[in-house]
C-alpha cells in the first residue's frame, strides 16, 4: 500500500468531534494518475473527469483500510498493557485534514491549498483515525513551494486569487460537484470539457516529478472513464447513469447535474454534430438540463437556426432561468 502514517498529539482547541480524542493518526494514501492527468482536456468531444473519480469511491476504499490499520494499532497498544479506543475518518465529519497533516510531517499546504508530499506529490487522499491513546508526536513538514506560482497560473478560472487562498465559487471542482444551480455563464466556457471535478492545479505541481501511480487495484482508472465520448454520456437515461457510475463517486452528484455538466461540454465542443443531442434534453423535466441545453445549442448552431428553434420551443418554456437563457442566445 501506498500509505504514509504519522502520529500527531492534537491538543490546541476543545475536542467537539470526540473530547476524549489524545492522538490523531494522520495519514495519506497515493492514487497518482498513470500518464498525463489532463490528456483528455484536449479531446474536445470526449468528457474529461477528475483523476480520483476515475475508479471506485476511494471513502469505501480508504475506510476498510483505517479500520483494519486502528484495529491493529489497539492490538499493539493492548501487547503493551495499554487500553484505549479509535475512530475512523474519511470525509465524514469537520476534520481539517489538510493542516493536521502538515503538522504531522506527511507533507505541506500548497498554494493551491492541497497537501503536496516530497514523495507523492500532489496526489493523496487524506483520512485520519482518532484514539485516545497518548502518542508521540511527529516533526512537522516545512513549506517547500518556494516562489513557484505554476498552480495559480494554471487555474482556468483564476480561483486561485492569491497564494493558499482559494475562491471556492470560481473552482471548477465546486461549480461541477457540489454547485446545485446553473453555473454562471462567464465560467461556463472556461470549464471547458470538465464534467467532474479539476486536476489542473493538481497536476501542475513541480513536485510531482517524484509521484508515482498507485498501486491499489481498485484505484486503477477504469478505461471507460478516462475521455468517455460526450455522445455515449448524453444519451444515458437515470438507471444507465447511475448503473455506468455504481461504486464511484460521479454518482453522487445525481443525474440532472451530471446532464447539466455534460451539456455544458458539449457547448464548448465546438462539434456540431452533438446539436441533436442538446436539442433532445430541450424536453427534460429538470430547468438546470433545459437551461444548459439551450446554451450549448446557442454555441453551437449558427444564429438563424437557433432563431428558428427558439420561436419553436422558447416560447413553450415556463421557467424563469431557462427562458432567460433563449433571452441570452438571441443576443448572440
Amino acid at each position: 500500500m501506498d500509505w504514509l502514517a504519522e502520529r500527531r498529539d492534537w491538543r490546541a482547541e476543545p475536542q467537539k468531534l470526540w473530547p476524549e480524542v489524545r492522538s490523531i493518526i494522520l495519514l495519506g494514501m497515493n492514487y497518482g494518475p498513470e500518464g498525463d492527468a489532463l490528456a483528455a482536456l484536449a479531446e474536445k468531444s470526449a468528457g474529461n473527469i477528475s483523476v480520483y473519480a476515475r475508479h471506485r469511491d476511494y471513502h469505501d476504499i480508504i475506510k476498510g483500510k483505517l479500520k483494519l490499520l486502528a484495529g491493529a494499532v489497539l492490538a499493539r497498544a493492548r501487547e503493551l498493557g495499554e487500553a484505549g479506543e479509535v475512530k475512523v475518518f474519511v470525509d465524514t465529519a469537520p476534520v481539517m485534514e489538510k493542516p493536521l497533516a502538515e503538522a504531522a510531517g506527511l507533507g505541506w499546504q500548497g498554494k493551491h491549498t492541497n497537501l503536496v508530499s516530497r514523495d507523492f506529490g500532489s496526489w493523496l487522499f487524506l483520512a485520519s483515525i482518532f484514539t485516545t491513546l497518548d502518542l508521540p508526536r511527529d516533526a512537522p513538514e516545512g513549506d517547500r513551494c518556494g516562489h513557484c506560482r505554476a498552480c495559480l497560473d494554471a487555474c482556468p478560472t483564476a480561483a486561485l486569487d492569491a497564494p493558499y487562498q482559494i475562491d471556492a465559487r470560481l473552482c471548477i471542482s465546486y461549480l461541477t460537484i457540489e454547485a446545485r444551480g446553473q453555473v454562471p455563464r462567464v465560467l461556463r466556457e472556461k470549464i471547458g470539457n470538465r464534467i467532474y471535478g479539476c486536476d489542473d492545479c493538481l497536476a501542475a505541481c513541480p513536485w510531482n516529478k517524484f509521484a508515482r501511480t498507485a498501486r491499489e487495484a481498485k484505484l486503477q482508472a477504469r478505461a471507460d472513464l478516462v475521455a468517455p465520448p460526450l455522445t455515449e454520456l448524453a444519451t444515458l437515461d437515470d438507471a444507465a447513469f447511475r448503473a455506468k457510475f455504481a461504486g464511484g463517486p460521479v454518482k453522487r452528484i445525481g443525474f440532472a447535474r451530471f446532464l447539466r455538466n455534460v451539456l455544458v461540454a458539449i457547448g464548448n465542443s465546438g462539434d456540431l454534430s452533438l446539436a441533436p443531442l442538446a436539442e433532445a434534453r430541450l424536453a427534460h423535466e429538470s430547468p438546470l438540463v433545459r437551461g444548459m441545453a439551450v446554451w450549448a445549442l446557442a454555441r453551437l448552431l449558427s444564429r438563424e437556426k437557433f432563431i428558428t428553434l427558439a420561436e419553436a420551443r422558447g416560447g413553450r418554456e415556463s421557467d424563469p432561468d431557462v427562458r432567460a437563457e433563449w433571452e441570452w442566445g438571441l443576443t448572440l
